[in-house]
């Protein structure tokens, strides 16, 4: 009996060994297997053996959103190699393709795990064209009743029509939309003539230089156009605003952003802009703040029309996201990353060339300051995780792109690029990466062959400083070492470890300030070494304080000595340098987050400092550390008993301060933590005009926003708030992402834990920024006791979250349903989670580690208080 199933089992598997064997032989593919995604080894056999590559793309968008979208394709390249059979990449059912041909011979369609299988026998040596027929998938074309917009990257593209989906594939687009005719459209190449035929029009657009799939991008719908000339080029904005005063207020400024950050690109890397036109388009739910579309760039629409209530951090937002998106233009644009292990590089350049550009137009800021508030606590927020990743990390496949990008390329990375900057000197960096696009234009190339470039012009082990920065994760830990006698400095020496064990040393320079009583000194440091001493320190009379980082510099954790300490606590607000006094903040939250600080103490430190503070970009870190240790940090009876205090603070900074800026700033913070009677009742009459702020005007979305929190406070009160709220909404963007989130701001739990099972479905999370809005009011603190039972299924719906949406999709979400919890309980379903899923994806581990870091620091300070 036994022989006899054993004899069976073997002849099951050899069954199916040979049907492997004889799928994988048909298609000549067993060194480069089939498989979900686009596998590195796939990546470089078509790179290796294709050239030459053109798209020419028509699409039929029907006006109503529930009907298909058909396509046509012509796909022109020459192959060096036609001895084996090719993938096409189209992530589609197979029946979505209704005809292919392949140098005018029909093929029948063959198709595996996300591509169309060309055999050998269909193809040469040289020149090939297919002809292919389909109908489009549409997750990645954002498809609403009157508008839509195609988001392909990491590697997307292919879910709508089929195509070489990977970054060193470049090819040229000729795209053809035909529309509906009251639709306008807009895409990477210059609009060459559009044809009428009843209530249909097509629009033909310019073929394109050589682009990677994920930077082609086009919108149509119901679009208002609006043009303008700046330096002798024609800029053009799409956008859906219905408030022709708030385009107005907000036009120019749009215009101008993007011709200094085009001239300013220009005189620097010493090339004209690479494409041939440049049009942006303003999206309301837009999934990302931009995207580098050639010649069409993509905004989110909220964040670039600003109100009248727009503070100084969001104009320098905006001024630098533009400045961040037009750099793309030529990093990432015109040289692209050769696989997306260095997407980075592309995002690191943005940013760094954006904090250059934004100078110039903001005069007045202290931009050294900016950067520091603008990239370190973000970066320190991923860092001091367990789950903090690399700048450069290893990537197999590209269905993982996605899970790449975060705070560390986007925060820590230009951090880094400032101390290559530094190595090398200004014009140095400079004229090595004019090198650089002069030699990979329109192609692509990896951090390798940058390094390579600047390596010639410095004398530093570039590789071993990479090795630390760039391929390591995690941040060093430096400690103050000070001996006092006699009121004088008898040793200072300051050590830095790695928390995670590793014989890493993180080679960067310190600027030490020193403070006295008659000013301040600052003492520069090479700290390339496990252990480095200052020179020229002994002996000089004792400090009332040392901060490591005090001009911003260094990057690590910074552990004060004692007395420092303990200055620092009771006398921050008295440092007489703007950035200095940013440093220490920064310093102090991280000593508040490692338990040495009790969150009180923060908050009483804010409630000093606030009135002191003249420096906005200071009031506004101290206004989000304020109201990050209220809500999460400070126990809720401790909470309670603070609010007062905290409530009064804020409503004399917004009635008190010179300038709009800064009084929508702290308004903005009393709006966020108005819990005590007064406080909301407050709230209310703004809300409903009753009562006013001086100096400060509200526009619809400032209404909604104090609409959502009181709706939270209100109780059922809340509920006829939210149905007032949405009869008062003129524009229809604004109205239906109000609809969407109103069940998560009901008093009702039951309404509350219907509308959260309804995102377990895909079609419900299609506007991932009302998504995201949504569960942070679901998790509101307020409401935190009961959002627990959230918690698990949310991590349950990680993977799903990660299949179906975009590339930031899972982090916002799990922070989202994470950031409003502090309780030990909540924390132990995040671990009891993790425990369970020992062989959970590394990288969504990652995210739920670096999303449940401040909880899982929250719980062991509120339950030890």
């Amino acid at each position: 009996m036994f022989r006899r199933w054993y004899l069976v089992l073997v002849a099951v598997v050899c069954l199916a060994s040979i049907a492997w064997f004889q799928r994988h032989r048909r298609v000549g593919l067993i060194a480069v297997p089939i498989v979900d995604g686009i596998p590195q080894a796939l990546a470089v056999d078509r790179a290796g053996k294709i050239r030459s590559l053109r798209y020419g793309l028509s699409l039929s968008i029907p006006e109503r959103k529930q009907d298909p979208i058909r396509g046509h394709e012509t796909l022109r390249f020459d192959l060096t190699d036609a001895s084996q059979p090719l993938q096409l990449d189209f992530a589609q059912p197979a029946d979505r393709v209704s005809s292919i041909t392949a140098n005018g011979k029909a093929l029948s369609v063959d198709s595996a795990h996300g591509h169309l299988i060309l055999p050998a026998a269909s193809l040469g040596r040289g020149t090939n064209e297919l002809s292919v027929d389909f109908t489009a998938g549409d997750r990645a074309l954002n498809r609403n009743d009157d508008y839509l917009y195609s988001l392909f990257v990491p590697a997307r593209a292919s879910q709508t029509f089929p195509c070489f989906d990977q970054p060193d594939l470049k090819g040229s687009l000729t795209l053809a939309l035909e529309i509906p005719s009251g639709w306008e459209a807009v895409a990477n190449g210059f609009e060459k003539e559009r044809q009428a035929a009843g209530n249909r029009k097509t629009i033909h657009f310019a073929p394109t230089q050589a682009l990677p799939t994920y930077l082609f991008g086009f919108a149509a719908g119901k679009f208002t156009a609006e043009e303008s000339e700046r330096g002798g080029r024609t800029f053009r904005m799409y956008h859906r605003e219905t408030d022709a005063a708030r385009v107005a207020r907000n036009k120019d400024a749009l215009f101008d952003l993007h011709q200094q950050a085009i001239a300013w690109m220009e005189d620097y890397t010493a090339r004209r802009y690479p494409f041939d036109k440049l049009d942006f388009v303003l999206l309301p739910a837009f999934q990302f703040s931009g995207m580098e579309h050639a010649g069409a760039i993509f905004y989110n629409q909220s964040s670039l029309l600003l109100d009248e209530t727009a503070t100084q951090e969001q104009e320098l937002a905006r001024a630098t996201t533009i400045a961040h998106e037009t750099s793309h233009m030529w990093f990432g644009d015109l040289v692209t990353m050769k696989w997306f292990d260095d997407v980075w590089m592309k995002e690191v350049f943005a940013n760094f060339m954006a904090a250059k550009i934004v100078n110039p137009a903001f005069p007045d800021i202290d931009h050294a300051l900016r950067f520091l508030m603008a990239h370190y606590p973000s970066a320190y927020d991923v860092d001091r995780t367990t789950g903090a990743n690399p700048i450069r990390q290893r990537l197999d496949n590209l269905n993982e792109a996605g899970s790449l990008y975060g705070n560390i390329i986007y925060d820590k990375a230009p951090v880094v690029m400032r101390q290559l900057e530094e190595m090398l000197g200004a014009d140095g960096l400079r004229d090595g990466l004019r090198e650089y696009l002069n030699r990979y234009a329109f192609g692509n190339a990896a951090w390798t062959d940058l390094i390579a470039i600047l390596g010639a012009r410095t004398g530093e082990d570039l590789a071993a400083w990479s090795h630390a920065w760039v391929d390591e994760p995690g941040r060093p830990t430096i400690a103050t070492e000070l001996k006092i006698d006699a009121g004088h400095i008898t040793g200072l020496g300051f050590t830095q470890s790695d928390p995670r064990g590793r014989p890493l040393v993180w080679n960067q320079p310190l600027q030490i300030a020193m403070g006295f009583e008659h000013g301040t000194r600052i003492t520069p440091l090479k700290m390339n070494a496990a252990r480095v001493e200052p020179a020229g320190v002994r002996g000089i009379p004792q400090p009332r304080y040392i901060l490591p980082n005090g001009e911003g510099i260094g990057y690590g954790l910074f552990k004060l000595d004692d007395m420092s300490k303990a200055f620092l606590l009771n006398s921050l607000p008295e440092l007489g340098d703007a950035l200095t006094r940013g440093a220490a903040w920064i310093t102090i939250w991280d000593d508040m987050l490692e338990g040495g600080t009790p969150a009180g103490r923060v908050v009483d430190l804010a409630l000093k400092a606030l009135p002191l503070e003249r420096e906005e970009q200071n009031v506004q870190r101290i206004l989000s550390y304020l109201t990050g240790a209220y809500w999460i940090f400070l126990p809720e009876a401790e909470r309670a008993a603070v609010a007062p205090r905290v409530e009064s603070a804020l409503r004399a900074g917004m009635n008190d301060s010179a300038g709009r800026s800064l009084k929508a700033a702290y308004f903005n913070a009393f709006r966020a933590v108005a819990t005590t009677p007064a406080g909301v009742a407050h709230l209310e009459r703004l809300w409903k005009k009753q009562d006013a702020v001086p100096g400060l005007t509200f526009a619809e979305s400032d209404y909604i926003a104090m609409a959502e929190e009181l709706a939270v406070r209100n109780g059922t009160n809340g509920d006829m708030v939210a149905a007032r709220q949405l009869k008062l909404i003129e524009n229809p963007d604004r109205k239906a992402r109000f609809v969407f989130i109103t069940p998560a701001l009901s008093s009702s739990e039951a309404t509350r834990d219907a509308f959260f099972g309804t995102l377990a479905e895909a079609d419900n999370r299609r506007h991932e920024p009302w998504v995201i809005d949504a569960l942070r009011y679901l998790n509101h603190p307020l409401r935190a006791r009961h959002a627990r039972v959230y918690i698990r299924p949310s991590l349950d719906l990680l993977r799903e979250i990660q299949r179906t949406g975009d590339i930031f999709f899972p982090s916002r979400w799990t922070s989202a349903v994470l950031s409003g919890h502090n309780s030990p309980e909540a924390a132990g379903a995040v671990t009891a989670f993790l425990e369970e899923h020992s062989d959970y994806p590394p990288r969504l581990r990652q995210i739920i580690e670096q999303s449940s870091d401040a909880l899982i620091r929250a719980s062991r300070i509120v339950r030890d208080r």
